[in-house]
C-alpha cells in the first residue's frame, strides 16, 4: 500500500506541474500574439513534452509556419491531422506547408475537402488550382539563371534596388536574442548599401547615412527618379518606443526622406495616409515618379494586404486607390516594384508555387492584365518576393527564403522573342480588314508593316526590352497609334494590342473624352491637357485632313457671354494643339455657346454640377480631306 505522505507529494507535484503548464501556455500565447514566434515555439514545445494538447500543437504548427520553419511546421500538422482530420483555415495552412514541402497531391486532397465545405472560398480555389498546374511552373525554367549573392556583414538581406553602382537593401545582423528582433533573434531591419567588387563578391554592408535607421524596423524602400527622395517603410515608433494599437500590434508606416548636401538622408516626413489601425509600406514609384504604389491592409481591400496607389496631383498625393480584384486576392499582395511598363508584386494568391510568388502585370487601356506567374527558377515553393530589373532590362535581383533564410539573388534573363497579337476595330467594335499596320522600333526607327486580316487580326514579332509605336491606317479611317513595350516583360508570352480606329465622317462632330473646363473658365486643366496631347498626335498623324475644334458651355450665364466664353475655350484648346506641333493652317476654333446641349439642362432647369459639366465640352470635326472629296463606304 502506498504511504499517505507519498500520495500527498505526488498530488502536490501534479498541482505544481499543472500550474507550470498553464503559465507556460499563457506566456506562449502572449508571445504568439506579439509575433515573438521563436519564444512561443520554445514554450509550446515544453508544454507538449509533458502532455498532449491539440490547441497548443495547432498554435505551435502555425508559429513554425509563420516563422518559415517549414519542416517543423509540417511535423506538427501531420500529428494533428493524423489524430483528427483538419478543416477550415487550419487545413488550408497545412496545405500551404505541404506545398512548400513539394507534396502537391496530398495538399490537393486536403484543399479539395475544404472547397467541398466552402466552394466560394477564392483563396482555397487558387491553392487548389496551383496544385493541379504545378508541373507547368517548371516549363520555362531555362529562361533565367539565378544565383545567390553573399553580402558580408549581414545575416539576411531582402528588397535590393540598384543604387550608386551597388544595392540599397534591407538587412539584419546577428544579434543577442535578448536585444534583437523577437521574430527571429536577429537585429531589427535597417537600410544598408553595398557595392559589387567582382561579379560574385560584394563589399561589406554599410548603414545608409542620416536619420532613416532607428531603433526598430526600416525598409523596404524606393528612390525617386532624380535620386533625391527616399520613400521607406518603418515600424510605428517614437522616441525609441514601439507604438501599438488596442490589439497590441505595431503597424508599419511609410515615410519620406530627402538627400542633403552631405549625402545623408534627413528631413523625414510621414506619409499622410498612414493609419494607426493598418499597415502601409513597401513603396514603389512609377518611372516618371508621379505614381506611388504601396502595400497596405487598410479598410476597403480584398483581404490581407493589397496593392494600392496614389497619384501626384500637383499638390501632393491623391487619395489611395486599390488596384482591384484582378491583382488583389483574399491572400496577401506585397512588395510592388515597377520595371519599365510592368508592375511586379508578390502574392500568396493566384496560381502560385507556394508561399509568396512573384507576378507581373501591365496597365493596358486603363486596365490591369491578368497577373502572370514568373515560374521557376524565379519562384520556388518557399517565399519569393521583391523582383527588380537593372537598367539593361536583362538582369536584376530578387529576394527569397528558398535556402532557409531571406537572401538576395541575382538573375540573368535569356532574351526571348514576344508575339504581338493585334486586333483592328472601329470605334463601334467592328473588325476592320485591310488596315495597314506599321510597327516602329523606337531605338532603331526601323519599320515593319503588315495588313489586318478579314477578322481584323494581325501579328508582329517583338524584341525584348524595346519600345515600339504601332500605327494603323486606312483611307476611310483616322490614322491612330499607340505605344507598345516589352520593357520589364520577363515571361515568354504574347503582348495584346487592340487598336481602335475612328471612322472618317466629314462634318460630323466627334466628342473628345475628358476635355472639360471649370465653371466660368477657359484655362486648360491638367486632365484636359492629357487628352489634348492625344488629340495633337491624332492630328499630326493625319496630315491631309483639316479640323474644326468646337467648344460648348452649359446654360448658366447669359447667351452672349456663353458664346464669348466658348469661343475663348476653343481658341485656348487650338493654341495648345499648335504649341504641340499641329499645323495652324489645318485647324480652326469655333465657340457654340449653349446652343448644343447634350442633356436637358437648359435655362431654368435644375441640374447637378456633373450634368452641367457634361455640357462644358470640346469636340472636333473633320472639315476636309486633301486626297478625297468624300468618305468611302467600305465596311
Amino acid at each position: 500500500m502506498m504511504r499517505p505522505e507519498r500520495i500527498w507529494i505526488m498530488a502536490t507535484a501534479t498541482i505544481v506541474l499543472t500550474g507550470c503548464t498553464a503559465t507556460r501556455i499563457q506566456l506562449a500565447d502572449q508571445a504568439y500574439d506579439l509575433m515573438q514566434y521563436p519564444r512561443a515555439e520554445r514554450l509550446y514545445e515544453k508544454v507538449l513534452a509533458h502532455r498532449e494538447d491539440r490547441t497548443v500543437r495547432a498554435r505551435l504548427a502555425d508559429a513554425y509556419r509563420r516563422h518559415n520553419a517549414w519542416d517543423e511546421s509540417l511535423k506538427h500538422y501531420r500529428i494533428l491531422h493524423g489524430a483528427r482530420p483538419l478543416s477550415g483555415d487550419t487545413a488550408l495552412h497545412f496545405g500551404e506547408v505541404l506545398r512548400a514541402a513539394g507534396e502537391q497531391d496530398e495538399a490537393a486532397d486536403l484543399i479539395l475537402h475544404v472547397l467541398q465545405q466552402t466552394p466560394e472560398d477564392r483563396y482555397a480555389m487558387d491553392l487548389f488550382s496551383s496544385t493541379q498546374g504545378y508541373r507547368s511552373f517548371y516549363e520555362d525554367s531555362a529562361r533565367f539563371f539565378v544565383n545567390r549573392i553573399n553580402i558580408p556583414g549581414v545575416a539576411t538581406a531582402i528588397a535590393g534596388i540598384p543604387y550608386k553602382d551597388g544595392l540599397l537593401f534591407v538587412g539584419e545582423k546577428e544579434a543577442d536574442v535578448r536585444s534583437g528582433n523577437p521574430w527571429n533573434g536577429n537585429s531589427f531591419m535597417d537600410l544598408y548599401h553595398t557595392t559589387s567588387k567582382t561579379e560574385v563578391t560584394w563589399l561589406p554592408a554599410q548603414l545608409i547615412r542620416g536619420k532613416v535607421n532607428g531603433a526598430f524596423h526600416e525598409g523596404p524602400a524606393t528612390i525617386s527618379p532624380d535620386g533625391r527622395t527616399l520613400y521607406f517603410t518603418r515600424s510605428n515608433y517614437a522616441h525609441r518606443k514601439l507604438l501599438k494599437d488596442e490589439r497590441n500590434t505595431s503597424q508599419l508606416m511609410l515615410f519620406r526622406a530627402h538627400l542633403d548636401s552631405t549625402g545623408a538622408w534627413n528631413d523625414l516626413h510621414a506619409f499622410k495616409y498612414n493609419g494607426d489601425h493598418w499597415s502601409t509600406g513597401h513603396p514603389a514609384l512609377s518611372t516618371d515618379g508621379r505614381t506611388l504604389y504601396f502595400a497596405s491592409d487598410r479598410p476597403g481591400g480584398f483581404g490581407g494586404s493589397d496593392i494600392w496607389l496614389c497619384r501626384d496631383n500637383g499638390n501632393g498625393w491623391s487619395e489611395p486607390e486599390n488596384l482591384g480584384a484582378v491583382i488583389n486576392t483574399p491572400g496577401n499582395e506585397v512588395f510592388p516594384t515597377i520595371n519599365g511598363n510592368t508592375l511586379h508584386f508578390a502574392s500568396t494568391g493566384h496560381l502560385n508555387m507556394g508561399g509568396l510568388d512573384i507576378f507581373e502585370t501591365q496597365l493596358i487601356d486603363g486596365k490591369w492584365t491578368d497577373p502572370v506567374n514568373l515560374l521557376a527558377p524565379i519562384n520556388s515553393p518557399k517565399d519569393d518576393l521583391h523582383f527588380v530589373m537593372d537598367s539593361t532590362g536583362k538582369a536584376g535581383f530578387l529576394s527569397s527564403d528558398r535556402d532557409g533564410s531571406d537572401q538576395i539573388y541575382a538573375f540573368t534573363l535569356y532574351e526571348p522573342l514576344f508575339d504581338l497579337l493585334g486586333l483592328a476595330m472601329d470605334d463601334e467594335g467592328n473588325y476592320l480588314a485591310d488596315v495597314t499596320l506599321t510597327l516602329t522600333d523606337r531605338s532603331t526607327e526601323e519599320d515593319l508593316s503588315t495588313l489586318s486580316g478579314p477578322n481584323g487580326a494581325f501579328t508582329f514579332k517583338l524584341k525584348p526590352n524595346r519600345d515600339y509605336i504601332l500605327r494603323g491606317t486606312r483611307d476611310d479611317m483616322l490614322t491612330t497609334s499607340q505605344h507598345v513595350s516589352t520593357k520589364g516583360l520577363t515571361r515568354l508570352d504574347s503582348v495584346l494590342a487592340p487598336l481602335r480606329l475612328t471612322r472618317l465622317r466629314l462634318g460630323e462632330a466627334i466628342a473628345i473624352n475628358n476635355i472639360y473646363y471649370d465653371y466660368d473658365s477657359w484655362e486648360i486643366r491638367y486632365d484636359a491637357a492629357l487628352e489634348l496631347d492625344k488629340l495633337a498626335r491624332l492630328f499630326i498623324e493625319n496630315p491631309k485632313m483639316s479640323f474644326e475644334l468646337g467648344s460648348h458651355t452649359d446654360s448658366r450665364g447669359g447667351d452672349l457671354y456663353n458664346l464669348v466664353l466658348s469661343d475663348a475655350r476653343a481658341n485656348a484648346a487650338v493654341n495648345y494643339l499648335i504649341q504641340r506641333g499641329v499645323d495652324p493652317d489645318r485647324i480652326t476654333a469655333k465657340g457654340y455657346g449653349e446652343d448644343r446641349l447634350v442633356n436637358g439642362c437648359s435655362n431654368g432647369v435644375h441640374c447637378t454640377e456633373a450634368e452641367h459639366q457634361a455640357n462644358r465640352r470640346t469636340e472636333f470635326t473633320v472639315t476636309g480631306v486633301a486626297s478625297i472629296a468624300e468618305t468611302h463606304s467600305r465596311p
